[in-house]
């Protein structure tokens, strides 16, 4: 892509609202933009994050059996009825009417229409287990929508539901969707702790979030440093007084107050500490909770009927997004991480009025797309500053610098991570970006 054929529209001010890095620099770089509140448009950049992220979700779960369907996103408040989450939801679920009176919700998640379809098409134990997924659209009717794509109303989820004959069995396939999580966040280069966590509304018997550690995450966590162990702090205290005197209490005060304690697991001594967290990802043991609830049943191996033991999965992909620029960002903007970014090399000709900078930047950005390598050439009008600004901002792993020193046969390579500024040969510097990347 061609920087002045791009829509990019990146801008100096950041919305008035945005206090969270993440929701600044997206906006500001100019990948998405506030359509209403909670609601927010994918422009070209954050479109292709977006969907570097759904490819790296879907390639895992593929990997590991599962199989993607996609539900509508508008679902009879029927269903909800008669699992009994159509008063329990609250005012979070969106209630719409069509032309005809019949009553519908806009699908904050999508258990109930997942076991709809599910019910009388798998009849026998012989069919499963089976676990089935869908990158979509949810909408929650959050009362105080903020921090950009982090708390929105209107999001891109991952919902998987498995349906099995055995608690046994669900709790296998539990197990396997925590390492392919794992497997997801880490091919997404982020730093992350799983913890036992409460089922909350979507009920069942175990759960597991996954969170996304950055200084600006809502949620505390504990966990150990010797070990895999983190729970929620309403996993690890269980009375509201203390739950409440976290959430006033420094982490200092915290730290001397309730975590001088062994590790549960390990048993380490002094090894557990508070950390902010965002919650990215929760997977859940249901029983037959929703399956009793709406009749849905198989025949076991005697012939009787019985409702199917379940389990669901859920990964915030739109959250995704922004997570990865709370975990990565500086005082300039972005810093994606390899997998996550739009474009992996930014090719920078100083000055366009210049015919030797230009037939370079031409000749590097055919040589880079020809590598199938994901390249931009800024070949804009405006300044050196205004485009190194913009390149900061936006976050590409490596910009080319093509500036004066290609008259001493030189050009430069930033690197965007550890901000520092590679002098290379112009025979070397393809060679050079190969390596890097």
């Amino acid at each position: 892509m061609r920087r002045s054929r791009a829509f990019i529209p990146t801008t100096k001010e950041a919305p008035s609202d945005a206090t969270l890095p993440s929701h600044q620099f997206l906006v500001r770089g100019g990948f998405i933009n506030q359509q209403g509140a909670g609601l927010y448009n994918f422009l070209p950049l954050g479109k292709i994050v977006l969907e570097k992220i759904r490819r790296i979700v879907k390639e895992e779960l593929d990997k590991a059996g599962c199989q993607e369907v996609q539900l509508s996103f508008i679902t009879p408040i029927s269903l909800w009825e008669k699992s009994g989450r159509a008063e329990t939801m609250g005012k979070e679920m969106l209630r719409i009417q069509d032309r005809n009176d019949a009553d519908f919700v806009l699908s904050p998640t999508n258990e109930e229409a997942m076991v709809e379809l599910v019910k009388n098409r798998v009849n026998s134990y012989k069919d499963l287990p089976v676990n089935l997924y869908q990158i979509n659209t949810k909408f929650r009717d959050e009362a105080r929508p903020r921090y950009g794509l982090l708390r929105g109303r209107e999001f891109l989820m991952k919902d998987a539901y498995s349906f099995h004959s055995s608690k046994e069995d669900m709790v296998r396939e539990f197990n396997l969707m925590e390492e392919t999580y794992k497997k997801i966040f880490t091919r997404l280069g982020l730093d992350f702790r799983v913890v036992q966590a409460d089922s909350g509304a979507i009920g069942g018997d175990d759960s597991k979030e996954f969170h996304v550690l950055a200084d600006s995450g809502e949620d505390t966590i504990v966990v150990c440093e010797s070990c895999d162990y983190g729970a929620n702090i309403e996993t690890m205290f269980e009375t509201q007084e203390i739950i409440d005197d976290l959430n006033e209490k420094s982490y200092e005060e915290l730290q001397s107050h309730y975590i001088g304690k062994d590790c549960p697991d390990c048993k380490a001594h002094d090894s557990l500490s508070f950390k902010k967290g965002i919650e990215v990802g929760h997977i859940f043991q249901l029983g037959d909770k929703y399956s009793s609830a709406l009749e849905a049943k198989f025949n076991d191996e005697g012939g009787k009927p019985r409702a199917f033991e379940m389990a669901t999965f859920g990964i915030g992909v739109s959250r995704l997004v922004a997570s990865v620029i709370e975990q990565n960002h500086d005082e300039n903007g972005c810093i994606w991480t390899k997998e996550t970014a739009p474009y992996m090399v930014n090719v920078m000709v100083s000055n366009i009025k210049d015919a030797e900078q230009n037939e370079l930047g031409d000749k590097l950005y055919t040589q880079l797309q020809d590598a199938n390598v994901e390249v931009i050439l800024d070949d804009r009008k405006d300044r050196f500053g205004f485009k190194m600004k913009d390149a900061e901002l936006i976050g590409f792993p490596y910009t080319v610098i093509i500036g004066k020193e290609l008259a001493n046969g030189q050009v430069q390579i930033y690197d965007r991570k550890t901000t520092q500024k590679i002098a290379v040969g112009v025979d070397e510097v393809f060679t050079s970006l190969m390596d890097l990347l």
